[in-house]
């Protein structure tokens, strides 16, 4: 049986007109580092090892995650930015941030050589990397940077980032007491699929 499908920028286009005349904000999620299968299943080159994988059926963690070693990555994603800024009128985009496992990144010589080129001290700080760099783009597309607590890991998190606590309070507190916007949303509490 099909699995998936997809919008047209036309169908986003009328989800985006129907919420804003009932005053409601859509913000576009795009999930990088991890929670990028789809992504990587379609493009295996967008990973640290490059070889296909299969689009996963059921929701979760998974080890392949996006290469920031890899300048492609990046324009890759500064491309599918670049459209979504196009149909979405949100002042904010979120990138997510949060689940991506290190340790592809670890054994990958375009990770360990951007860590290498770029004074990194660690995989976080390769993340902290990513985030910068998109963050960076965002600003040039006239949008703010929302992304999971994870994004705090690592160092680094430019100004102007908006931290969302999921795991709890501890990231919103964090976060403010860094600076930051920050959005309160324990999933205990305020996730509306909790309870199934």
């Amino acid at each position: 049986n099909r699995y998936g499908g997809y919008y047209t920028q036309e169908d986003l286009r009328e989800i985006v007109a129907y919420a804003e005349s009932r005053y409601v904000n859509v913000i576009p999620e795009i999930e990088m580092p991890g929670h990028a299968s789809a992504a990587i299943a379609s493009y295996p080159e967008l990973s640290c090892h490059g070889n296909p994988i299969r689009v996963s059926t059921e929701w979760g963690v998974f080890k392949d995650v996006l290469c920031p070693g890899k300048e492609n990555t990046f324009q890759f994603l500064e491309g599918v930015i670049e459209e979504v800024v196009e149909v979405f009128p949100s002042p904010y985009i979120h990138i997510g941030g949060d689940e991506a496992p290190r340790e592809n990144w670890k054994q990958c010589s375009w990770c360990q050589k951007r860590i290498k080129d770029e004074n990194l001290k660690n995989e976080d700080e390769l993340q902290s990397y990513l985030i910068q760099r998109i963050e960076k783009f965002l600003a040039r597309q006239g949008r703010r940077l929302i992304g999971w607590d994870e994004i705090l890991k690592g160092g680094g998190l430019p100004e102007s980032a908006i931290v969302q606590s999921w795991r709890g309070m501890e990231g919103a507190v964090t976060g403010s007491k860094l600076g930051h916007d920050v959005i309160v949303s324990p999933y205990e509490f305020v996730y509306f699929d909790y309870p199934q």
